[in-house]
């Protein structure tokens, strides 16, 4: 996908096509805020951090900011519906942004079957019990994007 590599500062006020999305699965709330089920909004958090964005604008029910990584514009979202119905947003973001989730699109989440601070790249699979997964694929009708 081409956005492997450091992470790069600036701001780019719109998106255009060939975009890519970076999502990270959470639940909303202050009680889930710092639990290890909020990995992927922790990780959004963090790259928009080192690219200087601010994930604060709201589209297709999620928190948004778009950045350049690599030298490519990229769109971070975190859905601001629960962990299980994760897949509305996500669905919702490709079809805006008319993205390819197998080339465009990349979902950060919690993985329980890994050690704390382990990290696995997938370009597909099975849900493996995971709802924000199973609420994806579904929406998407597909288990290929990257995770």
């Amino acid at each position: 996908m081409g956005l492997s590599g450091g992470v790069g500062s600036g701001v780019d006020s719109g998106v255009a096509p060939g975009v890519a999305l970076i999502v990270g699965l959470g639940n909303p709330g202050i009680e889930y805020q710092y639990t290890p089920h909020n990995a992927g909004f922790l990780a959004i958090d963090r790259i928009a951090e080192r690219c200087g964005v601010v994930v604060s604008n709201r589209r297709s029910k999620a928190l948004t900011a778009s950045a350049q990584i690599a030298g490519r514009r990229v769109l971070l979202a975190k859905p601001e519906t629960y962990m299980n119905l994760s897949g509305l947003s996500v669905a919702a973001l490709a079809k805006e942004l008319e993205i390819d989730p197998q080339r465009q699109l990349i979902v950060l989440y919690d993985e329980v079957a890994l050690p704390l601070g382990s990290i696995r790249i997938r370009e597909r699979g099975s849900a493996g019990g995971h709802n924000g997964v199973k609420s994806i694929t579904s929406a998407l009708g597909t288990e290929e994007w990257l995770r």
